[in-house]
Order: structure tokens, then C-alpha cells, then sequence
């Protein structure tokens, strides 16, 4: 059954912002970028339907003094899901799918693991972060660098096994929001980086915004990405440039591979908070309709309080909507999504009742320019007490790290005096898994090397744990080790690799606890 979107009035317009942007915050804000080490930020702020902040501070790449400006291009990470549900709008608005489509007609070759689910399946699913697949799955065919199409992720799709049932909670996840953009593909005729340049973009009047690889890398007002890694865990260490092209493989670029600048995340919070109206009047990106199907909440998402200092930010309620989270803040609906993107870091914010949104990228994965400032402008215009949040995510920042190297302290202090089991080369050998792909697990006069074929120069080496468990440690610092654990079956022969990260923080897009190859050749 189609779902009916009710027409209730959306008070927004009519009502007044509670102030404007806070006395002194260029000054603030450079003070926090500085004191972070944060090389650079883009920030922009819309009140009432009018910009009233588009603004650079600091610059694009450490060691250089190119500044950043309201026009300098950032990577908005998951951000940008919200442009891929904008596209999906214009497809609904033109009557060329609707929402709750089953994704099977549109995608004939589209499959889960479970073919009641590849049946049931609607566009909207693929939206909100209630497939039954765990935190992430999938990711590793993108992260952290990806080779493989679009067309071949989603092939890939069938052989995940799902966490929990159907519908029944939620998950983050990125790989469908790649089965979104596909099928815009195939509905549309044009590659989705094409359309989303020819259907939002363009119309939407965001002149930097850009899907497209080359431009992205080769754009000489970009931001560079930069990162504290190599340490015990990361987060730690000096600040450093990072490499542009370690990234999400373009295949995911639907999940979170947009650069766009502050000229256009302003115009971009314009459009949002006028549910689709373009800024001069002159036209719609999207439909009301479509507007209120994209804030309307869908998948109830868990509530983890968190811990002090920054304990007062945990909501009563929060859901997930089409590519927005929804919750509240001290009583306000608060419409919001963070991004990250292997050195960039950003979060779009929405105040619906005070018509007031903001955007803050920031080109390094520093929290406290990213959430700090966040609470503090929310804080303003929401009228509350002003409070240091910087100051606070700081210290939650550095509690979660040091609790991280204790726990990796305490599993590698003493590991058991036990293994391996077998000789180094009867470990060798390729393995296979249904979704990934390929492991090479070789070795030289140094021991065990490994390589995960599917990413390219995910490579390193194999150092004995305990048992017959390793841990990967591999030549790009910015890849998180993992724990290889070679289970022999009863002629000693090994029978199945499993996988888990090492660090208790590592990003879950890390998702190796999905993984279990088996010798190539084998049938499981």
C-alpha cells in the first residue's frame, strides 16, 4: 500500500530566528579552529531565508598560504546522502519512481541474501537505515580506497548476511545508498554523478558543488584532507596532509562523495528550510511533498547516552528520515546529519521552528571546531546559557582515546605463549569471501605478508598474537590494524580466516567482523 503524506502545515517561515549570529564569532571561531590545530574550515549560516554567513577561516593545506574562502571546496562525507535523496525527489516529482517502489522493479538484477527482503525491498529502504544488514557491512568494497563499479557493488550486495530481520531496527549502513544511486542510473539513463550535476546541482544554483572525481581532485580552490595517524590509535600523533586519493572508492560516491564550498551549503540550507523553494522565487528544486517525505522520520534510532562532559547533548528522541537524522535538543527538533570522509570532516544542522540552519566542513577530523562550534550555535539560538563545548568535546575526545590504547594495552601486554600452530608457509595462500573478494596471504624472510586484492594497497604484514591469531598491520598507516584468526580444520589444513579491528574505536566502515574467507576453490 502507498503511504499517504498528510497535509500539515510545516511552521517554519513565519517564524522569527531567536538572534542573530553570535557577537564576536569570527573571532571565536578562528580561536577554536587555531587551538585545535585545525588547518582549515568553511562555515555557513542561513537565518530566516537569508544568508547571513558564507565564510573561510584558515587555509586549504597545511604549509601553504592559500586561505580558505566561502568559495573553497570541501568533501561533505555522509552529508551528502541527502543530495542523493534530492535526486531521488526529482525522480518522485517526475513520476518516474515513487517511494515506496519496490527496488526489484526498478533494479531487475538487485538482491539481498534473503529473497523475501530482495522482494519487499522499497526505495525509501534504501534510505533509512532498516535493512537488517549490521553497522557499516559492506563498506570494506569502498573503504578505503575501492576499485570495484557501481554495477559490481551492487552485485556484491546478495552475499552479506544480515544482523537482525527486516525492518526491525536500525543500522547505519553506506552500500545502499551505492543501490540509490545506481538505480537513478538505470531509471534516469545518465551516470548518477551526471545527473546529480545536471538535475540538482545546476538547478539548484550551487556553482562549486561537484560529484565528479577529476574535478574534485584536480580543482585548484579545493581543501586538501589532513589527520593525526600512525599512532596507537587514530586520533593521535601530529596533525599531517593526508593523501586526496585515499579515499571512498567512487563506486560509493552516492554515500558520500560530494565537494561543495560555503557559497553553496548556504544556498543549500536555503533550499532545505524552504522545503524545495529555490531562494529567488523562481521555482522549485523539489516538491513540498517531497520535502516533508525527506524530514519525516522512519527508523527509530537507539538512544546511548553519552558520557560527561558532553552528556547534555544526549536526545530524549531520534530518528532516522531520508538521509536526515531527526531528534531534539533540549525540547527543539533538530534536523542534522555529521560526515566524514578520511580527512574531512562536516555536519549540516537545521533549526525547523527558528528557521535557522548552519553548515561547518572542516578539512581535518579535529571535534572540537566540528561539534563544538555546533552546540554553541545552537545553544544561541536556542536562547540557552552559553557553555565552552569545545572545551568539553576536547576532553571526550581525549577520555575515548585513552580508554582506546588502555583496552589494545591490555589485549597485546601479555597475549598467551601459545602458536602458531602450523609453519609460516602452510598459512599462505588465497582466500576468498562471497562479498569481498580476495585475501593473499604470502610470506618473505620476514615473516607473513597479506594483501586484500580488493582494495587497492591494502597491504602489510602478518605478526603472530597468540593461538593461531595474527595482526595486520599494514604500509598505509591510516588503515586500521586487524586481528586474523586462522581456524584449522582436523588434518590442520586451514579451513577459514575471520577478522575483527584492534582498535575498540576504529571506524565501523572498518568492518572486518564481516568478513570469512575461505581457501579459494573451497565450497562452504
Amino acid at each position: 500500500m502507498k503511504r499517504t503524506i498528510l497535509a500539515l502545515p510545516l511552521l517554519l517561515a513565519s517564524v522569527p530566528a531567536m538572534a542573530e549570529v553570535p557577537v564576536g564569532f569570527d573571532a571565536r571561531a578562528e580561536a577554536i579552529r587555531a587551538a585545535s590545530d585545525t588547518p582549515g574550515m568553511a562555515i555557513a549560516i542561513v537565518e530566516n531565508g537569508k544568508v547571513v554567513l558564507a565564510k573561510g577561516y584558515g587555509v586549504r593545506k597545511l604549509g601553504t598560504p592559500a586561505k580558505v574562502d566561502a568559495d573553497t571546496l570541501f568533501m561533505i562525507g555522509s552529508t551528502g546522502k541527502a543530495f542523493t535523496t534530492a535526486a531521488l525527489a526529482t525522480l518522485v516529482d517526475a513520476g518516474k519512481i515513487g517511494w515506496d517502489d519496490k527496488v526489484i522493479d526498478h533494479l531487475p538484477g538487485f538482491q539481498m541474501a534473503d529473497a523475501w527482503v530482495t522482494r519487499e525491498m522499497t526505495v525509501r529502504d534504501l534510505l533509512v537505515h532498516r535493512s537488517g544488514l549490521g553497522l557499516g557491512a559492506g563498506d570494506l568494497m569502498l573503504v578505503p580506497r575501492g576499485k570495484l563499479s557501481r554495477d559490481e557493488v551492487v552485485r556484491r550486495l546478495r552475499f552479506l548476511k544480515p544482523a537482525t530481520s527486516f525492518r526491525s531496527g536500525y543500522a547505519y549502513d553506506n552500500i545502499l545508498y551505492v543501490v540509490a544511486g545506481r538505480l537513478i542510473e538505470v531509471v534516469s539513463g545518465q551516470s548518477w554523478e551526471e545527473y546529480m550535476r545536471d538535475h540538482v546541482f545546476k538547478p539548484a544554483g550551487l556553482p562549486d558543488a561537484t560529484a565528479e572525481l577529476n574535478r574534485q581532485l584536480t580543482a585548484p580552490e579545493r581543501a586538501q584532507p589532513h589527520g593525526r595517524v600512525g599512532g596507537g590509535v587514530r586520533g593521535t600523533g601530529p596533525i599531517k596532509l593526508l593523501d586526496e586519493r585515499d579515499r571512498l572508492g567512487q563506486a560509493g560516491a552516492p554515500a558520500g562523495l560530494i565537494a561543495a564550498s560555503a557559497n553553496d551549503m548556504a544556498r543549500w540550507l536555503q533550499i532545505q528550510l524552504a522545503h524545495g523553494a529555490l531562494p529567488e522565487g523562481k521555482g522549485r528544486l523539489y516538491s513540498e511533498a517531497a520535502a516533508a517525505e525527506m524530514w519525516t522520520p522512519v527508523t527509530p534510532m537507539p538512544i546511548e547516552p553519552y558520557p560527561a562532559p558532553v552528556a547534555e547533548i544526549t536526545p530524549s528522541y531520534q530518528s532516522y528520515a531520508l538521509g536526515w537524522d531527526v531528534r531534539d535538543y533540549h525540547g527543539a527538533k533538530v534536523i542534522w546529519h555529521a560526515g566524514g570522509l578520511f580527512g574531512f570532516t562536516t555536519v549540516v544542522v537545521m533549526l525547523p521552528e527558528k528557521n535557522v540552519g548552519f553548515a561547518i566542513a572542516v578539512n581535518s577530523e579535529e571535534i572540537e571546531p566540528r561539534y563544538g562550534l555546533m552546540y554553541e550555535l545552537l545553544d544561541h539560538y536556542l536562547g540557552l546559557p552559553k557553555q565552552d563545548w569545545p572545551t568539553r568535546f576536547a576532553a571526550f575526545k581525549r577520555n575515548r582515546i585513552a580508554g582506546a590504547e588502555a583496552a589494545i594495552r591490555q589485549q597485546t601486554a601479555a597475549p598467551a605463549k601459545v602458536g602458531p600452530s602450523l609453519p609460516v608457509a602452510r598459512y599462505t595462500g588465497r582466500y576468498t569471501d562471497p562479498w569481498y573478494g580476495t585475501l593473499a596471504v604470502g610470506s618473505d624472510a620476514r615473516g607473513l605478508t597479506v594483501d586484500f586484492t580488493t582494495t587497492p594497497r591494502m597491504t602489510g604484514r602478518l605478526t603472530h598474537y597468540q593461538y593461531d591469531t595474527f595482526i595486520a598491520r599494514f604500509d598505509d598507516p591510516g588503515i586500521e590494524p586487524a586481528y586474523l584468526t586462522f581456524a584449522l580444520d582436523a588434518e590442520g589444513k586451514v579451513s577459514r580466516i575471520t577478522a575483527k579491528p584492534v582498535s575498540p574505536i576504529a571506524d565501523f566502515s572498518f568492518d572486518y567482523k564481516e568478513l570469512e574467507f575461505t581457501p579459494a576453490g573451497a565450497v562452504k
